[in-house]
C-alpha cells in the first residue's frame, strides 16, 4: 500500500513539474505560424479627364506598408514604379487601415496593363484595360449598378453582371455603396467587408463613383458632423481634372461618351460651388469629339414609385432646363430601389404663373432611368403611383443591373437585366438614337 501510495504521489508531482514547466516554456517555444497581413479592398476608377491615367486604391490593415504600385503593359513588360499616398481616419469608436491612393498617369490608350500593390508585403497583382482613344465613333461598353450594398441579392446581382455575356468594361456606379449608416453607430467595419466584396470586379475595371444618401454618414448624435467623410477618404475620384472643387461632382470622358457626375446630396442652388461648375460645364461638351452625353445623379428627378417620390424635385427645377438645352441622352439615377425607365419628358414649361406642371413629350431631353436595384439590405420598392403616369415606360420592382453598348455616334444599345432570369435574357431593352446626331423618335 504504502508503495503504490508513493507511486501515486511521484507520478502526480512528475505530471505537476512537466504542467508548470508547460505553461512557463510552452509560450516561449510554441510558434503559431504567421499572421496574415494580406492586402485587401483594392479598387480603380478613373484618374484624369480622358482615361489615361488610373487611381488605384487599397488597404493595409497593420502597418502602412509601401504606397507604391508597380505596373506594366502587356506589350512593353518594363515595368514602373508610381508613388502614391496613404490616409487614415477616425469614425466614432472606429479606426480604419491605412488607405493607400496611387494614380498611375500617361498610360496608353486601349492596352492592358499589370499591377502589383503590397510591394515588399503580400503582394497582389491585378490588371486592368485603358479604354480606346476619345472619338465620336468609338464603341465601348458599361455595367449600371446602383444601390449594392452586401446581401445575398447584392452577391446575385454582381455574378449576374459577371456573367452576362455583354461584358462592361466599366461600371457606372449611380451611389449607395456599404449601407454601413444601416447599422449602429454607422458601423465602419461594413465599408471594409463592402469594398471586399466587390474587389473582385473593382480592382480589375473602373467604377465610376457616385455619392448617394448612404454615404452622407453624418451623425452628429455620436460625434460625426463632417458629411461624407468615410466615402470621401476611401474613394477618390479625378475631380480637379474637371475644375470642379469637391470630389461630389466631376465630369470624365471615357470613349465616345461625356459623362457628367452630380451630388444628390450637395448644395446645387444659384450660388452654390456646384451650381457654378455645371453651368460652365456643359458649354464645354464637344458632341463632334463625345457624342453621348450622359448624367450620374442619385435621387431620380422622375419617379412613379411612392418611395423617396419629389426628393429630387427641386434638384430637377434647377437643372433640367440645362439638360433639355444640351440635349442629354440619358440620366441613371438610384435611391429608389426598384427599375424604371421614361420615356423623353420634360416639365421646363412649368412655373408659378403659368400652372403648367405635366411633364410632356420631348425629343430634346434626356431618357431618365431609375436603377437603385442592386440588392440592398433594405428591400425592393413595390409600392407604386397608380395609374402609371405616362411618362413612365417600364417600371418594375426586382433586381438587376444593366448595359449600355455605345456602337458609334448614332445608336446604342441598352438592357435591363433582372436577377431572376438568365444572364443573356433581357427584361427590358432600347435602341438609343443620339440626341445631336440622329434625334429619331424611340417612342415608335
Amino acid at each position: 500500500m504504502g508503495q503504490m501510495g508513493l507511486s501515486s504521489f511521484s507520478f502526480s508531482m512528475v505530471s505537476y513539474i512537466i504542467l508548470v514547466l508547460g505553461l512557463i516554456i510552452g509560450p516561449l517555444l510554441c510558434n503559431g505560424g504567421k499572421t496574415s497581413t494580406f492586402v485587401r479592398k483594392v479598387h480603380i476608377t478613373q484618374g484624369d479627364q480622358v482615361g489615361k491615367a488610373v487611381i488605384v486604391s487599397w488597404v493595409t490593415v497593420n502597418e502602412p506598408g509601401s504606397s507604391e504600385v508597380l505596373y506594366w503593359s502587356e506589350i512593353s513588360k518594363h515595368k514602373k514604379v508610381a508613388k502614391g499616398k496613404v490616409v487614415t481616419y477616425t469614425y466614432f469608436n472606429y479606426t480604419s487601415g491605412y488607405i493607400h491612393h496611387c494614380t498611375i498617369r500617361n498610360l496608353k490608350f486601349n492596352t492592358k496593363y499589370y499591377y502589383v500593390v503590397g510591394i515588399g508585403h503580400t503582394e497582389r497583382m491585378f490588371w486592368f484595360f485603358t479604354p480606346p482613344e476619345v472619338g465620336p465613333d468609338v464603341p465601348y461598353t458599361f455595367g449600371l449598378i446602383g444601390d449594392l450594398g452586401q446581401t445575398f441579392d447584392s452577391n446575385k446581382t454582381l455574378t449576374h453582371y459577371e456573367m452576362n455575356p455583354q461584358k462592361g468594361q466599366a461600371v457606372l456606379f449611380v451611389g449607395d455603396l456599404s449601407y454601413a449608416d444601416n447599422y449602429p453607430n454607422h458601423d465602419n467595419n461594413r465599408w471594409d467587408s463592402w469594398a471586399r466584396f466587390v474587389e473582385r470586379s473593382v480592382a480589375y475595371q473602373p467604377w465610376i463613383w457616385t455619392a448617394g444618401n448612404h454615404e452622407l454618414d453624418f451623425a452628429p448624435e455620436i460625434g460625426e458632423t463632417k458629411p461624407f467623410k468615410p466615402f470621401s477618404k476611401r474613394y477618390h475620384v479625378p475631380y480637379k481634372a474637371s475644375g470642379s472643387t469637391a470630389p461630389f461632382w466631376y465630369s470624365i470622358k471615357r470613349a465616345s461618351a461625356y459623362i457628367i457626375v452630380l451630388s444628390s446630396y450637395s448644395a446645387y442652388g444659384k450660388y452654390t460651388p456646384q451650381n457654378a461648375w455645371i453651368e460652365e460645364e456643359f458649354p464645354k461638351v464637344n458632341r463632334s469629339e463625345t457624342p453621348w452625353l450622359i448624367v450620374l445623379m442619385h435621387s431620380p428627378w422622375y419617379n412613379s414609385y411612392n418611395y423617396h417620390y419629389m426628393e429630387g424635385e427641386t434638384m430637377r427645377v434647377m437643372y433640367e432646363p440645362l439638360f433639355v438645352k444640351y440635349k442629354v441622352d440619358m440620366v441613371f439615377a438610384g435611391h429608389v430601389h426598384a427599375y424604371e425607365r421614361s420615356e423623353r419628358v420634360s416639365n421646363v414649361a412649368y412655373n408659378i404663373i403659368n400652372g403648367e406642371c405635366m411633364p410632356v413629350k420631348d425629343q430634346s431631353a434626356p431618357v431618365y432611368i431609375t436603377i437603385g436595384d442592386g440588392g440592398n439590405i433594405e428591400g425592393l420598392a413595390n409600392n407604386m403611383s397608380e395609374p402609371q403616369p405616362a411618362y413612365s415606360a417600364y417600371r418594375e420592382a426586382s433586381f438587376g443591373h444593366a448595359i449600355l453598348d455605345i456602337k458609334n455616334r448614332t445608336h446604342a444599345y441598352y438592357s435591363w437585366h433582372r436577377n431572376d432570369d438568365g444572364y443573356a435574357v433581357e427584361a427590358d431593352s432600347l435602341w438609343f438614337f443620339n440626341r445631336q446626331w440622329y434625334p429619331k423618335d424611340e417612342s415608335h
